[in-house]
């Protein structure tokens, strides 16, 4: 049996693989019947020390972290922006030079993939950064604010158990207006009362009266509204469909305007949201997961399609759950055409997205798929039963979207992990090797050939935004960001350079049949910048916001050179737009900039937190 990768790779850059086995070897032994499944949980995840946000940032919850958990700095922990030793003890130092999946050849970065395998640690974004190189998949934001959460991996009479702590009276419950209606620009966000607490506006304050020339107007913005749990909720989402954008958060589905920000319609939930894909079919469709309980040792099995057009629910279902080790705490979510996948430790199932008819389930054989990417191909990712736990072999294919047949199978060599698909179309895929902490990234033809692995400069490190997924037994094999391809280029960004005056980094472009790189694109001085896709050929960017500037939406020319700015954020309301963790999407000339995750000290901060806001011109 193997265990999954991990939520993210280890920090810094990739190495250099040797030569990986495009045959598949033949599948090992089966293990008698009783042995757990090839794929399985990881230890618990460490979450960053605990700290305070910056002036006018949401407040984590101001309680304890449990049993478990780094203590906060001064505590024994390390602070935020040191250096840390690598999850199983062996220090990840980022220039240490590793060879790759590929074997002999020393790794061009000598440096680990960002994020570790536990969480980055914690930094906050909009003002200026000390010394030290910092960094990490959310480029200094990080992944999740867990509080007071505590998970811990719990093993009673053979079984294993996911343990949180919640509040002692339960779940609260949602307020009868389960979203935050928009707040008209000409009026303030919240009001300042000189305790730290607000956003350093005044009431009745124009959102847009700072605004400069050639700046974006504030469209809208959007509040939460709701009383959540103790710890928060994440935000799944936004999917835009034509006119509406559509997010997900605790206990309902809101479709908004996407022109004035108002509630287009609410699907309320009977419980917790916990799964959803990345994409939507072609015609608006999504399948969500919803908890089949609001207890604790409920599991994310309940799935629900609903059109995201109209917010009307349409057919439901309940994953059954088959053996001991079909973990259903935790699923990712995945839709190819007309087909949605749920994958998990132990098991996967398929389902079409327009009826939720049941089309193929755990494959027969030593090799079971664990997680998918979905998009224009539905690729799986496999583990194969070894006897040598730590020597796992996993496998990549991409998979009729109808029958779950593969249709081709790339199996690297042993040890190394499927962690992450960076890109369906052109297909490129994150490896790491977990005991010896290395990284790699790999490009593969259409008929799952190698086409090249990514290699390049050692000064170089990478970054990669894979959420602010918090999962203990599945596995999102899609949704990160930070990243853009196109037919013969893939594009990263680097972590933070705090070297200088203020933050800064680069967008890198690798040429996908070399694997080497083309050119590298600075950031304006003392910003940073994040690849979100392709538009018109050019890779779109979202200038981050910095303590004093707005963020912009710009393009970099397939050649390189400096980003040109598309849509520039208004300076004055940087404060509001720099969320402690956010998602970027930008449609017809507007940019949305959405919270990642709804989190705060107290109730009264909670509901009054901004949760969305709209530029445009």
């Amino acid at each position: 049996m193997t265990q999954p990768p991990s939520q993210q790779p280890p920090q810094g850059g990739f190495g250099a693989p040797e030569e990986s086995q495009d045959t598949p070897q033949p599948p090992q032994p089966q293990s008698p019947p009783t042995a757990p499944p090839p794929h399985m949980p990881p230890a618990p995840p460490q979450t960053p020390p605990a700290g305070q946000p910056g002036y006018g940032y949401p407040q984590a919850p101001a309680t304890q972290p449990g049993y478990g958990y780094p203590q906060a700095p001064g505590q024994g922990a390390p602070g935020p922006y040191a250096q840390q030793p690598g999850p199983y003890g062996a220090p990840a130092g980022p220039y240490a030079q590793q060879p790759g999946p590929y074997g002999q050849q020393p790794g061009p970065y000598g440096q680990q993939p960002p994020g570790g395998y536990g969480y980055p640690q914690q930094q906050y974004p909009g003002a200026p950064a000390p010394g030290g190189s910092g960094g990490g998949p959310l480029k200094g934001k990080p992944a999740v604010v867990i509080g007071a959460a505590v998970a811990l991996l719990l093993v009673v009479g053979g079984g294993i158990f996911l343990a949180t702590s919640g509040s002692d009276d339960g779940e609260k419950k949602p307020v009868a207006k389960p979203s935050g209606a928009p707040v008209d620009p000409s009026a303030s966000a919240s009001v300042d009362q000189g305790d730290g607490k607000g956003d350093g506006r005044e009431a009745n304050d124009d959102l847009n009266a700072g605004r400069k020339d050639g700046e974006a107007k504030v469209l809208w913005l959007t509040k939460n509204g709701l009383d959540l749990p103790r710890n928060g909720a994440d935000v799944y989402g936004p999917w835009i469909v034509g006119d509406t954008l559509v997010k997900g958060m605790y206990r309902s589905v809101v479709g908004y305007s996407v022109a004035d920000g108002k509630e287009k319609w609410t699907l309320p939930l009977p419980a917790d949201m916990c799964a959803a894909p990345g994409t939507a079919t072609a015609d608006g469709k999504i399948v969500i997961g919803v908890k089949n309980g609001t207890t604790d040792k409920a599991d994310c099995s309940e799935l629900r399609m609903i059109d995201l057009n109209t917010g009307k629910a349409g057919w439901k279902k309940a994953v059954k759950k088959t053996g001991t080790w079909d973990m259903m705490s935790d699923i990712g979510l995945a839709i190819s055409g007309d087909t949605v996948t749920v994958g998990r430790t132990g098991n996967s199932n398929a389902y079409r997205v327009s009826d939720g008819s049941e089309l193929f389930g755990k494959p027969s054989g030593n090799c079971q798929p664990f997680a998918f990417a979905g998009g224009p191909k539905l690729i799986a990712a496999s583990s194969c039963r070894t006897s040598d736990v730590d020597n796992p072999q996993h496998q990549v294919q991409e998979i009729d979207q109808t029958t779950g047949k593969p249709k081709w199978t790339y199996q690297p060599k042993r040890g190394w992990e499927v962690d992450k698909v960076y890109s369906v179309s052109p297909l490129v895929v994150s490896l790491t090797q977990r005991e010896e902490k290395k990284w790699s990234i790999l490009a593969l033809k259409e008929n799952g050939t190698l086409r090249s692995q990514l290699v390049g400069d050692k000064e170089d490190k990478f970054s990669v935004d894979c959420g602010h997924d918090f999962s203990i037994f599945g596995e999102q094999l899609e949704g990160c960001t930070g990243l853009a391809a196109d037919a013969n280029s893939f594009y990263m960004m680097t972590e933070d350079d705090t070297s200088g005056t203020g933050r800064t980094n680069k967008v890198i472009a690798f040429d996908l049949n070399t694997g080497k790189p083309k050119w590298k694109a600075a950031a304006p001085a003392e910003r940073t910048m994040k690849p979100l896709r392709m538009e018109g050929g050019n890779v779109l960017v979202y200038l981050e916001p910095s303590y004093d500037k707005g963020g912009a939406i710009a393009t970099i020319a397939p050649t390189g050179g400096a980003p040109k700015v598309l849509l520039q954020h208004p300076d004055s309301t940087t404060r509001i737009e720099n969320f402690f963790s956010s998602k970027i999407a930008y449609e017809g000339g507007r940019s949305f900039v959405v919270s990642a995750r709804v989190s705060a000290g107290t109730d009264e901060e909670e509901k009054e937190q901004t949760t969305m806001m709209a530029f445009g011109k």
